[in-house]
Protein backbone atom coordinates (compact mmCIF):
# COMPACT_ATOMS: atom_id res chain seq x y z
CA UNK A 1 0.00 0.00 0.00
CA UNK A 2 1.53 3.30 -1.02
CA UNK A 3 1.41 6.54 0.95
CA UNK A 4 -1.42 7.94 -1.18
CA UNK A 5 -3.70 5.06 -0.12
CA UNK A 6 -2.77 5.57 3.54
CA UNK A 7 -3.59 9.28 3.21
CA UNK A 8 -6.98 8.44 1.66
CA UNK A 9 -7.84 6.09 4.54
CA UNK A 10 -6.74 8.63 7.15
CA UNK A 11 -8.74 11.37 5.40
CA UNK A 12 -11.86 9.15 5.31
CA UNK A 13 -11.58 8.39 9.03
CA UNK A 14 -10.98 12.04 9.87
CA UNK A 15 -13.90 13.17 7.68
CA UNK A 16 -16.23 10.64 9.30
CA UNK A 17 -15.18 11.81 12.78
CA UNK A 18 -15.74 15.46 11.91
CA UNK A 19 -19.12 14.68 10.33
CA UNK A 20 -20.15 12.77 13.45
CA UNK A 21 -19.08 15.62 15.73
CA UNK A 22 -20.81 18.31 13.63
CA UNK A 23 -24.05 16.32 13.42
CA UNK A 24 -23.99 15.97 17.24
CA UNK A 25 -23.55 19.71 17.68
CA UNK A 26 -26.40 20.45 15.25
CA UNK A 27 -28.69 17.94 17.01
CA UNK A 28 -27.88 19.45 20.43
CA UNK A 29 -28.78 22.88 19.06
CA UNK A 30 -32.10 21.71 17.63
CA UNK A 31 -33.36 19.56 20.50
CA UNK A 32 -33.90 21.06 23.95
CA UNK A 33 -35.08 18.32 26.34
CA UNK A 34 -36.91 19.34 29.49
CA UNK A 35 -36.85 17.40 32.72
CA UNK A 36 -40.17 16.18 34.09
CA UNK A 37 -41.21 17.61 37.44
CA UNK A 38 -42.33 14.16 38.60
CA UNK A 39 -41.81 10.69 37.13
CA UNK A 40 -44.21 9.69 34.37
CA UNK A 41 -44.57 6.24 35.94
CA UNK A 42 -44.82 5.98 39.72
CA UNK A 43 -42.64 3.12 40.98
CA UNK A 44 -43.75 1.83 44.33
CA UNK A 45 -41.67 -0.28 46.67
CA UNK A 46 -43.24 -3.73 47.01
CA UNK A 47 -45.29 -4.08 50.15
CA UNK A 48 -43.69 -6.34 52.72
CA UNK A 49 -45.67 -9.25 54.05
CA UNK A 50 -47.45 -8.28 57.25
CA UNK A 51 -45.59 -9.65 60.27
CA UNK A 52 -47.17 -12.50 62.19
CA UNK A 53 -49.63 -11.13 64.70
CA UNK A 54 -50.97 -8.48 62.29
CA UNK A 55 -48.46 -5.79 63.29
CA UNK A 56 -47.37 -2.79 61.29
CA UNK A 57 -45.21 -3.77 58.30
CA UNK A 58 -42.72 -1.04 59.22
CA UNK A 59 -42.28 -2.48 62.70
CA UNK A 60 -39.65 -4.94 61.46
CA UNK A 61 -39.53 -8.69 61.17
CA UNK A 62 -41.83 -11.09 62.97
CA UNK A 63 -40.38 -12.79 66.07
CA UNK A 64 -38.14 -15.64 64.94
CA UNK A 65 -38.68 -18.22 67.71
CA UNK A 66 -42.22 -19.28 66.65
CA UNK A 67 -41.17 -19.29 62.99
CA UNK A 68 -38.18 -21.55 63.67
CA UNK A 69 -40.50 -24.17 65.21
CA UNK A 70 -41.81 -24.96 61.72
CA UNK A 71 -38.75 -23.93 59.68
CA UNK A 72 -37.23 -26.29 57.13
CA UNK A 73 -33.41 -26.19 56.94
CA UNK A 74 -33.53 -28.02 53.59
CA UNK A 75 -35.56 -25.19 52.08
CA UNK A 76 -33.25 -22.73 53.82
CA UNK A 77 -30.23 -24.36 52.20
CA UNK A 78 -31.85 -24.13 48.77
CA UNK A 79 -32.68 -20.46 49.34
CA UNK A 80 -29.19 -19.69 50.65
CA UNK A 81 -27.58 -21.36 47.65
CA UNK A 82 -29.92 -19.48 45.30
CA UNK A 83 -29.74 -16.03 46.93
CA UNK A 84 -26.69 -15.86 49.19
CA UNK A 85 -24.14 -18.05 47.40
CA UNK A 86 -23.33 -15.27 44.93
CA UNK A 87 -21.38 -13.59 47.76
CA UNK A 88 -21.02 -16.14 50.58
CA UNK A 89 -19.66 -19.65 51.07
CA UNK A 90 -21.02 -22.12 53.62
CA UNK A 91 -18.44 -24.88 54.09
CA UNK A 92 -16.21 -25.31 57.14
CA UNK A 93 -12.92 -23.51 56.54
CA UNK A 94 -14.23 -22.08 53.28
CA UNK A 95 -12.75 -18.94 51.80
CA UNK A 96 -14.61 -15.67 51.74
CA UNK A 97 -16.25 -14.50 48.58
CA UNK A 98 -17.52 -10.94 48.28
CA UNK A 99 -18.96 -11.63 51.73
CA UNK A 100 -17.60 -13.79 54.55
CA UNK A 101 -17.96 -17.56 54.85
CA UNK A 102 -21.08 -18.23 56.95
CA UNK A 103 -20.05 -21.51 58.58
CA UNK A 104 -20.46 -21.09 62.33
CA UNK A 105 -22.15 -17.70 62.08
CA UNK A 106 -24.99 -18.51 64.52
CA UNK A 107 -23.59 -17.94 67.99
CA UNK A 108 -20.36 -16.54 66.58
CA UNK A 109 -19.21 -12.93 66.93
CA UNK A 110 -20.46 -10.35 64.43
CA UNK A 111 -17.09 -10.16 62.67
CA UNK A 112 -16.65 -13.94 62.92
CA UNK A 113 -14.31 -14.59 59.98
CA UNK A 114 -10.68 -13.64 60.69
CA UNK A 115 -9.06 -11.58 57.95
CA UNK A 116 -12.32 -10.50 56.30
CA UNK A 117 -12.69 -6.73 55.73
CA UNK A 118 -15.93 -6.10 57.61
CA UNK A 119 -17.53 -2.67 57.52
CA UNK A 120 -17.25 -0.48 60.60
CA UNK A 121 -21.03 -0.90 60.99
CA UNK A 122 -20.62 -4.64 61.60
CA UNK A 123 -17.39 -4.32 63.60
CA UNK A 124 -19.20 -1.97 65.98
CA UNK A 125 -21.84 -4.61 66.82
CA UNK A 126 -21.11 -6.35 70.11
CA UNK A 127 -21.91 -9.90 71.15
CA UNK A 128 -22.72 -12.98 69.12
CA UNK A 129 -25.05 -13.43 66.17
CA UNK A 130 -28.21 -14.57 67.95
CA UNK A 131 -31.28 -15.91 66.17
CA UNK A 132 -33.06 -12.60 66.81
CA UNK A 133 -30.15 -10.54 65.48
CA UNK A 134 -29.87 -12.67 62.35
CA UNK A 135 -33.61 -12.29 61.87
CA UNK A 136 -33.32 -8.49 62.00
CA UNK A 137 -30.16 -8.49 59.84
CA UNK A 138 -31.56 -10.70 57.07
CA UNK A 139 -34.87 -8.78 57.14
CA UNK A 140 -33.10 -5.54 56.19
CA UNK A 141 -29.30 -5.32 56.53
CA UNK A 142 -29.13 -1.56 55.98
CA UNK A 143 -31.53 -0.93 58.88
CA UNK A 144 -29.73 -3.31 61.25
CA UNK A 145 -26.26 -1.88 60.52
CA UNK A 146 -26.45 1.50 58.75
CA UNK A 147 -23.30 1.88 56.66
CA UNK A 148 -22.89 -1.84 56.01
CA UNK A 149 -21.10 -2.89 52.82
CA UNK A 150 -23.75 -5.56 52.18
CA UNK A 151 -25.92 -4.39 49.30
CA UNK A 152 -28.63 -7.05 49.68
CA UNK A 153 -31.99 -5.33 50.22
CA UNK A 154 -33.32 -7.96 52.61
CA UNK A 155 -35.71 -10.89 52.88
CA UNK A 156 -39.17 -9.81 54.00
CA UNK A 157 -40.84 -13.21 53.73
CA UNK A 158 -40.97 -14.53 57.32
CA UNK A 159 -41.06 -18.23 56.38
CA UNK A 160 -38.14 -17.95 53.95
CA UNK A 161 -36.10 -16.00 56.48
CA UNK A 162 -36.78 -18.61 59.19
CA UNK A 163 -35.78 -21.41 56.80
CA UNK A 164 -32.47 -19.68 55.99
CA UNK A 165 -31.71 -19.00 59.67
CA UNK A 166 -32.55 -22.63 60.52
CA UNK A 167 -30.12 -23.76 57.81
CA UNK A 168 -27.39 -21.38 59.03
CA UNK A 169 -27.74 -22.73 62.56
CA UNK A 170 -26.92 -26.25 61.28
CA UNK A 171 -23.56 -25.00 59.93
CA UNK A 172 -21.58 -25.75 63.06
CA UNK A 173 -19.92 -28.73 64.71
CA UNK A 174 -22.02 -27.84 67.80
CA UNK A 175 -25.19 -26.09 66.60
CA UNK A 176 -26.83 -23.61 68.95
CA UNK A 177 -30.15 -24.92 70.31
CA UNK A 178 -33.20 -23.38 68.68
CA UNK A 179 -34.99 -20.84 70.88
CA UNK A 180 -38.20 -21.98 72.51
CA UNK A 181 -41.36 -20.67 70.86
CA UNK A 182 -43.12 -18.23 73.18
Amino acid sequence: MDSMEVNKVAAAVLTAGIAFMVSGLIAAGLVHPTRLEKPAIAVQEPAAAAPAGGGDQNAGPAPIAPLLASADPGKGEALAKKICAACHTFDQGGKAGVGPNLYGVVGGPHAHMPGFAYSDAIKSKQGPWTFDELNTWIYKPSAYAPGTKMTYAGMTNDKDRADVIDYLHTLSPNPEPLPAAK
